[in-house]
């Protein structure tokens, strides 16, 4: 009896409760049998794995990685995520020479649904709208990060413990701030600064010292190279939510208009803050290898629902702004 197995007999599993996010170096990626599988080098030895491909958001493929058609064609078919890195996660390449650049190989098909980009460009060419959108981006960012810095199972599970007068105060600083915006100018200063007192925090809740945000890829210390690994990971996440609505990337509400990704920006933003950037430091003072730290990583995005939240935060901001033109 042939064991292939074809993509129609997959049961699907909603993207946001898909548990696996894949990062593979030194390997091949093809299908066996139907199967999607990665394929190591041990000796004289091929070791095969499986990728269970309906059960997967991300796969991001590393050093020494290839890809078969056959395996981007079920990749596809399942509606997962794929993108070409560096080691350790960062940068991404996909089809793009510029390393600042981040782009992904998505699930191409004309039958996504329309109503949620309907509803977004409904609203995206006014201003004040999309300030709108973005605010109220940035609200669920803030309640977030509240949500997690201050909870009982970071401190349990993590021990990390920060000020939480210091962390309300700054909150309830930034939200009026926010409220008060009257330009997304005005609106990424605010944001600018909360997330510079956010590093010092956190910094100082685990007594790493001194700390300072190096550009993407520019920073040697291990807290900077955690938090470009995290963030890349939060990328992923953002851009498989902006598929499963059926938006483009380009219509940002934050970034700009004229950044390609800007809305992947937007959307990892939500989370990146509240579960990436305390799991960085932690994770650096702890001396951990990436592996370990992309483990925490996806582990603290799946106990946050952390895709859940960045759908949902779409699926509503689209379909109230769209109702205040009507």
């Amino acid at each position: 009896m042939s064991e292939d197995i074809s993509p129609s007999d997959l049961k699907t599993i909603l993207h946001s409760k898909r548990a696996n996010i894949y990062y593979l170096q030194y390997c091949r990626v093809l299908v066996n049998g139907g199967r999607v599988e990665y394929v190591t080098e041990q000796g004289k030895t091929s070791l095969y794995w499986n990728i269970p491909i309906a059960n997967t958001t991300v796969v991001m493929l590393g050093t020494g990685t290839s890809v078969t058609q056959a395996a981007m064609r079920e990749f596809a078919r399942a509606g997962v995520m794929v993108g070409f890195c560096g080691g350790n996660g960062s940068p991404l390449y996909a089809g793009t020479e510029k390393e600042v650049e981040v782009s992904w190989l998505s699930p191409q098909s004309e039958y996504r649904p329309t109503e949620y980009l309907q509803n977004w460009v409904s609203f995206w060419f006014d201003e004040e709208k999309r300030l709108a959108a973005a605010k109220r981006f940035q609200s669920v960012r803030l309640s977030l990060i509240e949500k997690q810095w201050l909870s009982s199972r970071m401190q349990r599970e993590s021990g990390f413990q920060p000020d939480a007068g210091k962390l309300v105060s700054l909150l309830s600083q930034a939200r009026l701030k926010i409220s008060d915006a009257s330009s997304h100018n005005e609106l990424m200063l605010q944001e600018a600064q909360l997330t510079k007192a956010l590093y010092k925090l956190v910094s100082q809740s685990v007594q790493y010292g001194e700390f300072t945000r190096a550009k993407r890829g520019g920073g040697t210390d291990a807290a900077n190279r955690f938090l470009d690994h995290g963030n890349y990971l939060a990328y992923g996440l953002a851009a498989v939510a902006a598929w499963v609505t059926g938006l483009p990337h380009g219509l940002a509400v934050m970034h700009g208009k004229t950044r390609r990704g800007g809305l992947v920006f937007d959307i990892a933003d939500l989370v990146k803050d509240a579960l990436v950037m305390p799991h960085a430091f932690i994770a650096a003072m702890a001396g951990e290898e990436e592996q370990l730290f992309r483990q925490r990583c996806i582990a603290a995005f799946q106990q946050a629902d952390a895709l859940d939240l960045m759908i949902a935060t779409l699926q509503e901001t689209a379909s109230d702004l769209a109702k205040q033109g009507q």
